[in-house]
């Protein structure tokens, strides 16, 4: 409840952003006309985005023939949550990572790298598919696609007063600058703010769903050495992505945590840590799973 009461705020301050950057540029017009587009924006986004960051990151649908162990354990899992059985991808990088994306429960998809399939254990593994199991069933990633689309519409904003000049604008040449600096920044402030906040309701959900806080900390832990190590291509050519992976995959480059779309792993890892889960899931563990093997 406080993480979802937090992610409302946040949304209400990124909208009333977004009605400032256009009052600034053409008053009470300009402020509807910039929810207008920025809601024909979102709908482009919501209908949109699971097919454009599967592209992005080459992803391949993998079926119960092909992966036979993965599918089966995102299908029990799915079960568990009571959530429709997603789709399920498998990305060709060495960086241990996954992401969930999708408009709704009967719309979505669950991605895992091959690094992920190579170094994590089946409860680990387990632990990795249930928080993204929680971002569909929470509709996370439908947040994420309406905020990614508001962030950019205040961009794009910017950049038109860039061209619009001062022309009587209310708040004078002085409020369109700072506008044009500080809003755009504070917009990806709140979005990331916005994704640190659902990884910690997701990470308490996952933890529920697997049944196993621990292997849940566990592949936190591995991911995180493993990904600060590997350079993801697909990831960095795309870094607007970053927030729906599990762990930032922009880490093995980028440093400057002011800007991270993730919180902190430790002290995620200190909060799994300190929940008690009812010990009545069957383990995943004793083999990991193999990568998937096409052809």
């Amino acid at each position: 409840m406080h993480g979802n009461m937090r992610t409302f705020i946040l949304m209400a301050a990124m909208t009333a952003l977004l009605m400032g950057m256009g009052w600034l540029i053409g008053g009470q017009g300009g402020a509807v006309l910039a929810l207008v587009v920025a809601g024909v924006g979102n709908l482009w986004a919501w209908w949109n985005s699971d097919k454009a960051v599967l592209r992005q990151h080459g992803a391949m649908p993998v079926t119960e023939a092909e992966a036979p162990d993965l599918v089966r354990m995102v299908r029990q899992l799915a079960d568990r949550a009571g959530l429709p059985m997603p789709r399920v991808y498998v990305l060709a990088t060495e960086q241990p990572n996954a992401f969930a994306t999708g408009r709704n429960p009967e719309n979505s998809a669950v991605a895992v790298t091959q690094g992920l399939l190579r170094i994590l254990t089946r409860d680990e593994l387990a632990g990795v598919i249930a928080h993204e199991l929680a971002h569909i069933r929470h509709r996370d990633t439908l947040v994420m696609t309406v905020t990614a689309a508001m962030a950019g519409a205040i961009a794009m904003l910017g950049n038109l007063m860039l061209f619009t000049g001062d022309r009587g604008r209310p708040g004078g040449a002085l409020g369109g600058i700072l506008a044009m600096i500080l809003a755009p920044l504070a917009a990806m402030l709140v979005q990331m703010a916005i994704s640190r906040s659902r990884e910690y309701v997701s990470d308490r959900s996952g933890a529920e769903i697997c049944g196993n806080p621990m292997a849940l900390a566990s592949a936190l832990a591995k991911i995180a050495n493993a990904a600060g190590r590997t350079v993801n291509i697909p990831a960095e050519r795309n870094p607007a992505s970053a927030s729906m992976f599990i762990i930032n995959p922009l880490g093995a480059l980028r440093m400057d945590q002011l800007f991270s779309t993730h919180p902190s792993t430790q002290e995620r890892i200190d909060l799994l840590a300190r929940m008690q889960v009812a010990p009545a899931a069957p383990s995943f563990a004793r083999s990991s799973v193999p990568p998937v093997r096409r052809g």
